[in-house]
């Protein structure tokens, strides 16, 4: 009970005004003032509880795993045989992290949902466990893959809105032959990762993706993303096996 009182304490200090006010001043210092804006807009585009299920009716996918669920904003939308969601402070029915999560668990899904810490190392590692408990014709889904500028991705936070540095480890698996990925543009970015070949590979050859700049993506973020519509989506999910 104390570790989790404790957790919701730093939780809430983290997301201050004030506390971010100080972090966002920093961010500006150490790279956003010359930092490139995006035009973004999701307002006319499908939220992700629509998409997800959607897929999941038409592939009759029968077990569901949503890595962070914090208010169960999608969780609590979905309609699966089996439903599974993890997150170690709120939402969801297994309150644990996903390391602890993935370390003990013995199940397999045919769709998994990455929303947890918004951190490059984390995602990275979510993405890894994911692959290893994923169906065959199973897939995965990322939230938060599109920041429009600077300070919806830099870390630590400094702004409410915010996606984190997922679209880092997103790229990472881009350039994977094995894997084949491409990011819808609906609700903040939709990273989708099928387990066959890479049907359009992206060459960057990088040593360490965490040190990738903003700007770089922000220059190149369509080629970057394999950026592709709902409906391209829906048809690429229709034919996949």
């Amino acid at each position: 009970m104390l570790k989790k009182y404790l957790n919701k304490k730093i939780q809430r200090l983290f997301i201050s005004k004030n506390f971010m006010k100080i972090l966002y001043f920093f961010h500006f210092v150490v790279e956003g003032r010359n930092t490139k804006e995006i035009n973004i807009s999701f307002d006319n585009k499908k939220k992700r509880t629509q998409i997800v299920q959607n897929i999941i009716d038409i592939k009759n996918y029968k077990s569901y795993l949503e890595i962070g669920t914090f208010k169960d904003d999608l969780y609590g939308f979905i309609k699966c045989e089996k439903k599974i969601g993890v997150d170690p402070v709120s939402g969801g029915n297994v309150r644990k992290t996903s390391d602890n999560f993935f370390i003990e668990n013995n199940q397999s899904f045919d769709f998994i949902f990455i929303d947890g810490l918004h951190h490059y190392a984390q995602v990275k590692k979510d993405i890894i466990n994911s692959l290893k408990f994923l169906n065959k014709g199973g897939m995965i889904m990322m939230h938060d893959c599109m920041p429009r500028n600077y300070y919806y991705q830099a870390v630590p936070r400094s702004q409410l809105n915010w996606n984190g540095d997922t679209w880092k480890a997103f790229l990472e698996v881009r350039t994977k032959d094995n894997l084949d990925t491409y990011c819808c543009y609906a609700d903040e970015g939709l990273g989708v990762i099928l387990n066959r070949t890479n049907r359009n590979l992206l060459k960057l050859n990088l040593d360490n993706f965490k040190k990738l700049k903003f700007n770089d993506y922000a220059n190149n973020y369509k080629e970057y993303l394999n950026l592709i519509e709902y409906e391209d989506l829906i048809k690429i999910i229709e034919k996949y096996e």
